[in-house]
């Protein structure tokens, strides 16, 4: 296959370049930035786009990210690849900060507390959650009786709360992310654009100072004229 990877990543590099990505997280921002720079689409497109991304980022849809940031741009009528760039915004340096400022919003909005005391904190929730649903799905096939306990308390004071708590932070981010952007945005694209105006008016100035470059070398000029836009 065309874009199959030479080098297959074991499970475990898999999920160490997930918290770590080669070249560290520095160089992995630098990469999405300038890949949502060089987008052809309008700048309103794409920082309405950014926003969507920085929204699902808040969202307790953890591994469907990409799915709700693509369903807010399209709503939006934001670019749905600056969607998914956007959701960089949600990464393991981050998840820890965005999760306790939902769940304490939508506590507070919800009127209720978070029972530390029942099932151990976050991680006993989770993890009573996930038991249920591995239960419950062996139950279907074998005479065990399926027990909902875990799943219900995860949803009423993790889920439910983190997702009602998401809307007004992720809102917040969203529309933050979109103001900071589109300036940026348009200022790139008009340095961008004057860069390979110059580029031409240079290659016809060449032209006409010197005609004969024209008959002599006709395939050389329309290599070089690629080359010199290609890199602005």
């Amino acid at each position: 296959m065309v874009f199959k990877r030479r080098d297959r990543r074991s499970p475990a590099r898999i999920a160490s370049e997930f918290v770590y990505p080669r070249g560290g997280w520095a160089r992995a921002f630098h990469y999405v930035k300038h890949r949502v720079r060089r987008l052809p689409d309008s700048p309103e497109r794409i920082a309405r786009g950014i926003g969507a991304g920085v929204f699902a980022a808040f969202t307790p849809f953890y591994g469907l990210h990409f799915l709700v940031a693509a369903i807010g741009a399209r709503l939006l009528n934001g670019n749905i690849l600056a969607a998914l760039s956007g959701t960089f915004f949600g990464n393991p340096l981050t998840y820890v900060p965005i999760g306790v400022i939902c769940l304490q919003t939508g506590h507070f909005l919800l009127g209720t507390e978070f029972e530390k005391s029942e099932t151990h904190g976050l991680m006993g929730k989770f993890t009573g959650a996930m038991g249920d649903l591995k239960n419950n799905f062996l139950a279907m096939f074998t005479d065990q009786v399926a027990d909902w306990n875990g799943l219900g308390v995860f949803y009423r004071e993790v889920f439910y709360p983190y997702m009602i708590g998401g809307v007004l932070p992720g809102l917040l981010a969203g529309i933050v992310c979109f103001y900071l952007s589109l300036p940026l945005i348009r200022t790139y694209q008009q340095r961008r654009r004057d860069k390979i105006k110059a580029k031409f008016d240079e290659i016809k100035r060449r032209a006409e100072a010197n005609p004969a470059t024209l008959l002599t070398k006709p395939l050389g000029s329309g290599n070089s004229l690629k080359k010199e836009t290609r890199d602005v």
